[in-house]
């Protein structure tokens, strides 16, 4: 079994030096920068649109468009499954590993990314589809299918985004909180797993309704929290700013 897993691990480590590398950021940087040209800069020349339609309308949850969910629902939910693990211990882990140039690069991926996420969000948006109970369903299997006429990509897409469900998808996050509350707390991974299994299965057993409204009323939280903590750090060390940014440049 040893020998197994020893193999498996050398394996993964082949794989990951292959796509974590230049390969994924010539990729990752060199997509956003092509749709954000190809669209006009319309992530940047809109933000203003785009948070009077989603941030600003806080207040007026009960507004629903064509979809299930409000559109504030709506950007809580992607908020919700963007902001946590991979901009806290994601961004340490890259610079402990990368040294501070790696800031540069997370933000360059930032920002074009942005022009990413506006072509996944348009595309779903143009080609999901209606089941006969009246939801919505979509996303890149859908138009990998319909709009791109790619069957296979779509079921590749659909294999590699199942799988990748128990890493990046729940594995990271459930391992950094329990991790986190038994160094600090001293509680039981095993207690913090199952309450978090519980908490997981009631809220997304409802459906895309309840993943709305519940990310509605947290995410606002989440976000205060995360950008007021973020600010404290920075004015509680703002001499360091200026050093900070000479290292990363």
């Amino acid at each position: 079994m040893e020998s197994f897993i020893e193999q498996f691990m050398g394996i993964n480590d082949v794989v990951n030096d292959l796509v974590w590398g230049w390969p994924l950021l010539f990729l990752i940087v060199g997509t956003g920068a092509f749709v954000m040209v190809r669209t006009g800069f319309v992530p940047i020349t809109k933000f203003g649109y785009a948070m009077k339609q989603t941030f600003f309308k806080m207040f007026a949850k009960e507004q629903v468009g064509e979809g299930e969910v409000t559109a504030f629902q709506a950007v809580s939910t992607a908020l919700a499954a963007a902001v946590g693990t991979g901009n806290i211990a994601g961004v340490g882990t890259a610079i402990a590993i990368g040294g501070p140039g790696a800031v540069f690069w997370m933000w360059l991926a930032a920002v074009v990314g942005m022009a990413t996420k506006y072509a996944e969000v348009v595309l779903s948006i143009e080609y999901r589809e209606k089941t006969e109970d009246g939801r919505y369903v979509g996303g890149p299997m859908y138009y990998l299918d319909t709009g791109a006429k790619k069957k296979w990509l779509a079921v590749l897409f659909a294999i590699f985004g199942t799988t990748a469900t128990f890493g990046i998808g729940n594995m990271v996050q459930s391992n950094s909180v329990a991790d986190s509350l038994n160094t600090t707390f001293n509680i039981d991974p095993l207690i913090t797993g199952l309450v978090l299994a519980v908490a997981v299965a009631l809220v997304t057993i409802g459906g895309i309704k309840q993943i709305g409204r519940v990310t509605s009323v947290l995410v606002p939280f989440m976000a205060a929290v995360y950008i007021l903590g973020g600010l404290l750090i920075i004015f509680l060390n703002i001499e360091l700013v200026p050093a900070a940014f000479g290292v990363i440049f």
